[in-house]
């Protein structure tokens, strides 16, 4: 009893799903994808075991629609079940049982599915494949929110609102490689919360690449992602504190110095930290520690 998306970015090849219903931890029932494999959504009873068979058929070669109607062959519970399938070619088919509880549907366009079950009116799946086509030329993860706050415009699940969930994976990697992998398992406005995590995954995406970038010692550009993760996510007190070294490192204590103050006014357990840091890995703590003392 759900509403999803999932979907192929025509320009980048990234494949993801989306999704928001009223049932708590709804992303670990729904949505699967895989790097240069597909993307499944699976809902209203859902049967967990469709998402690792329609990944492997997928990895075999088979189509988007061949793995439909696999799925539908194999489950005797088939017309009670909705899901939906998109493969590396941007090839996307949907199946909803003639049994889901009205109203359902589901939309197929160019890459995409939009699926939904029990929802309070006809118009929420339309009213997804609209909004995501509209926005997919701004990114996919763009895209699959837009669709779901269009979801939820249109009426949105009938018994209201709890639990959210996206994953986006690359076009070429492996199985653990992710773009986004957020999820709300209880919310009064998932969605909300969801734009929220989104936000700051994006931060922390930049926060890796500095750890990366520091690993290598690089510490220049560490020091750059470090500063505009926490440009991007202002209020977060990890990022800050790495934020606040960054500066250091990249010759501007003042402002690193203020960072670093705050983030230790806020919980003294960053200063303690700051004190186990190897100078080896983090160059700019000893001058960090010289300046908080003085």
């Amino acid at each position: 009893m759900t509403y999803s998306i999932v979907a192929r970015d025509p320009s980048t090849g990234a494949l993801g799903v989306a999704v928001q219903s009223h049932w708590f931890n709804v992303g670990s029932l729904v949505p699967a994808a895989s790097a240069g494999v597909g993307a499944v959504a699976t809902q209203a009873m859902p049967a967990l075991q469709h998402k690792p068979r329609a990944l492997a058929l997928l990895r075999e070669g088979r189509s988007a629609a061949e793995v439909v109607a696999a799925l539908q062959a194999g489950d005797p519970a088939a017309p009670h079940r909705q899901f939906a399938v998109v493969d590396v070619s941007g090839l996307a088919v949907g199946h909803t049982g003639a049994e889901c509880i009205p109203g359902a549907g589901h939309v197929t366009g160019e890459g995409y599915v939009c699926q939904a079950n029990m929802m309070r009116t006809t118009d929420v799946w339309p009213a997804m494949a609209e909004a995501y086509e509209a926005t997919i030329g701004r990114g996919l993860t763009t895209a699959l929110l837009a669709a779901l706050d269009a979801a939820e415009l249109a009426g949105g699940d009938l018994r209201g609102r709890q639990a959210a969930a996206i994953l986006v994976v690359p076009a070429e990697g492996t199985d653990a490689d992710r773009i986004v992998d957020v999820r709300v398992d209880d919310a009064l406005e998932p969605l909300q919360e969801l734009r929220r995590l989104v936000a700051l995954n994006d931060a922390y995406v930049l926060a890796d690449e500095g750890d990366q970038l520091m690993a290598n010692g690089d510490m220049t550009s560490a020091a750059d992602r470090f500063i505009a993760a926490y440009e991007s996510a202002p209020g977060n007190d990890e990022l800050r504190f790495w934020a606040g070294l960054g500066l250091i490192t990249a010759s501007m204590p003042d402002r690193g110095l203020a960072l670093l103050r705050e983030t230790i006014a806020a919980d003294a357990s960053w200063d303690e930290l700051l004190h186990r840091l190897s100078p080896a890995v983090v160059p700019a703590a000893p001058e960090a520690i010289r300046l908080l003392r003085s």
